[in-house]
């Protein structure tokens, strides 16, 4: 992606159903369960690089002896920096005691980390400070066992004033407003209302204080704490929690915009934001693997018992189509197809685009993570030779040799054009001198570009155009081409995402500022801007009224072609001599690749939830007023 966009966060649950001890045997390692958690993160350590945490449980452990761990880091790479503690803390105790690693109980016993029920969360700072404070896993302590919480999870809630409200009407008082501390709290009411209710059963059963709180934890209904204390998120979540007495559970919002996967058998439960993840780590089949349904959680027993409770109604299912086009890694068969199938849908707006001269064309990509959609572009342009030399044959009695020998050489012209080198912007603190070193953040491939040549660059998509502007096209046009054709395999981001990924603000849309261009040029901006903002503000005075998107009229007057054209305009300066277009997947091309992931709020205005329609028309009142904040 050639404008950065972060996206938060990966989690990573691993329940052992077995004594350390059948790891021991079996696996040749009583630190199974550490080991795995060590892979589960780092395969998803592209969800997050901004913090690392990890949490763990122990069993049976007697009172007195310490039964959860925890460990975070905001430091860069934070999961090596977090399992070397881990690992450091584990080779003190071997090396006063040698003999741990041969008595998986013992090693339980007296090293930390060490145990059966385990978290791990990697994040990107998306809001908030990148300090240890916000890093996940998060804490409630209690000295009753059963009222410990800790909660992951990769979530934006779009209405945490309303729920730190609510909080504070059942008498509590949050010590911050943070999404991850509310939706702790608010779990961690209604698990301490349950228990004071069970509590009394028991005591009125004739049992003692010291009997009933082991009876409180197998009584406990986590379906019921959880279908409470979600009854009013609005949001993408995929949260994950750990109870003190060795239960836990994943919960999934009920439109599905964030992703669960899991799989259990009779020695491991194991759930990831991730598919590959668990494919890799457990070496498991594809088709083994389950992915959590929207509305549901899956909830695991300290005896090993796994099920799937419903605990909100489900709703028409828009899982983030970004997933699949950059944030989730490709070797997921699915999204590796699917990556193919948006670079296919493609070519037909590139062969237009090049007036169908391939043999004067080079097609490359820019950044990596563009490369599958590239590979299906170039099986297009193959498909299309193939078919135009079949279609030669066929309606010709008598074919043209030399157009045949033409056709028979004609294969896509495939270079390696830009490498990336290393990244400037964090370093580079003097605006004066910023743009030009930021030019210079790829290394570029010379002479293999000709005057009459067309470069088509794939990207994977273009948010605020910033690096495109003062990097790419410059690099690009120092080539020599007639003409540069930047090919977004994603739609036009034109609105903000409330869900999870950091696009809040509409002035930094590229697409956003074309269409305030477009209407400047008909005279029509103010008329526009007002009569939104005027929309917008009547409708923030209504908590409870569920608005429309206002923000679509703005876009409603032009055509996406219109848009791109004003696109080009506004990114190429005078110093590019080459003709510039850009090109950007058409929606129905994207549901077309990507039929299971319909989430396209970012794209289309059609958010999934009330929330999501509230904070896009709280943007567009942040920019009229010139308030620099998120609208959520």
């Amino acid at each position: 992606m050639s404008d950065a966009i972060k996206h938060e966060c990966g989690i990573a649950l691993l329940q052992l159903k077995k004594p350390l001890s059948f790891y021991k045997e079996k696996y040749g390692s009583a630190l199974y369960g550490i080991n795995k958690m060590y892979l589960l993160m780092e395969k998803q350590h592209n969800r997050g690089q901004d913090g690392a945490g990890f949490a763990s449980i122990k069993y049976n452990m007697l009172p007195g002896q310490r039964y959860i761990s925890r460990v975070r880091s905001a430091e860069n790479q934070p999961i090596q920096k977090i399992f070397k503690i881990i690992n450091s803390r584990i080779q003190k105790q071997l090396e006063s005691n040698p003999n741990l690693l041969a008595n998986p109980e013992q090693l339980k016993q007296e090293v930390p980390y060490v145990g059966e029920l385990m978290l791990g969360h990697v994040r990107y700072g998306t809001f908030g400070k990148n300090n240890i404070e916000s890093v996940h896993p998060f804490l409630r302590q209690n000295n009753w066992m059963h009222r410990n919480l800790i909660v992951a999870g990769n979530f934006n809630l779009t209405n945490v004033n309303e729920l730190f409200n609510n909080l504070i009407e059942l008498g509590q008082h949050p010590k911050e407003k943070a999404d991850t501390v509310t939706v702790m709290e608010k779990i961690g009411h209604f698990l301490d209302d349950a228990v004071a209710k069970i509590y009394k059963n028991l005591r009125e059963e004739g049992y003692s204080k010291m009997e009933a709180s082991p009876l409180i934890a197998e009584r406990l209904k986590i379906s019921k704490i959880l279908r409470k204390s979600a009854k009013n998120f609005d949001g993408g979540y995929a949260m994950a929690g750990l109870f003190g007495h060795g239960d836990s559970f994943v919960l999934r919002d009920p439109v599905g915009i964030r992703p669960v996967y899991y799989y259990t058998d009779d020695e491991i439960v194991v759930v990831a934001s991730e598919r590959p993840a668990i494919q890799t780590a457990f070496n498991i089949p594809f088709s083994s693997i389950k992915e959590l349904d929207p509305g549901s959680a899956l909830i695991t027993k300290k005896g090993g018992e796994a099920s799937v409770k419903q605990i909100i109604e489900p709703k028409e299912k828009r899982a983030c189509s970004f997933e699949r086009i950059y944030f989730s890694r490709g070797n997921d068969a699915e999204i590796y197809q699917e990556r193919k199938d948006l670079g296919d849908a493609l070519f037909p707006l590139v062969h237009k685009s090049i007036g169908g001269d391939l043999e004067n064309t080079v097609f490359s990509f820019i950044p990596n993570t563009a490369e599958t959609s590239f590979y299906g572009l170039i099986g297009a342009v193959q498909n299309h030779v193939r078919f135009k030399f079949k279609e030669t044959l066929t309606k010709e009695k008598k074919p043209d040799l030399e157009s045949l020998t033409k056709l028979l050489n004609l294969k896509p012209r495939i270079e390696k054009i830009a490498i990336k080198d290393v990244k400037l912007r964090t370093f580079i603190a003097e605006d004066s001198g910023r743009d030009d070193l930021v030019a210079h953040v790829y290394d570029i491939t010379y002479g293999i570009i000709a005057p009459t040549d067309n470069l088509v660059i794939v990207d994977d998509s273009i948010v605020r155009g910033t690096t495109l502007q003062k990097s790419i096209l410059r690099m690009l046009d120092r080539l020599g081409p007639k003409k540069i054709v930047v090919v977004s395999s994603a739609p036009q981001i034109r609105y903000p995402d409330c869900y999870g990924i950091d696009m809040a603000k509409l002035e930094e849309f590229i697409a956003f500022r074309a269409a305030l261009a477009l209407h400047d040029e008909v005279g029509n901006k103010d008329k526009i801007v007002n009569a939104i903002y005027t929309k917008c503000l009547e409708s923030s005075k209504n908590k409870e009224f569920a608005p429309p998107n206002y923000v679509k009229e703005l876009y409603a007057p032009f055509t996406a072609e219109q848009i791109s054209r004003k696109m080009a305009q506004m990114l190429k300066n005078e110093s590019i001599k080459a003709e510039v277009e850009i090109i950007f997947q058409t929606v129905e091309g994207l549901h077309k690749a990507c039929p299971k992931n319909l989430g396209d709020w970012y794209f289309t205005g059609n958010y999934p939830t009330p929330g999501g329609c509230r904070v896009v028309n709280q943007a567009f009142i942040n920019f009229v007023e010139k308030n620099n904040q998120r609208a959520y």
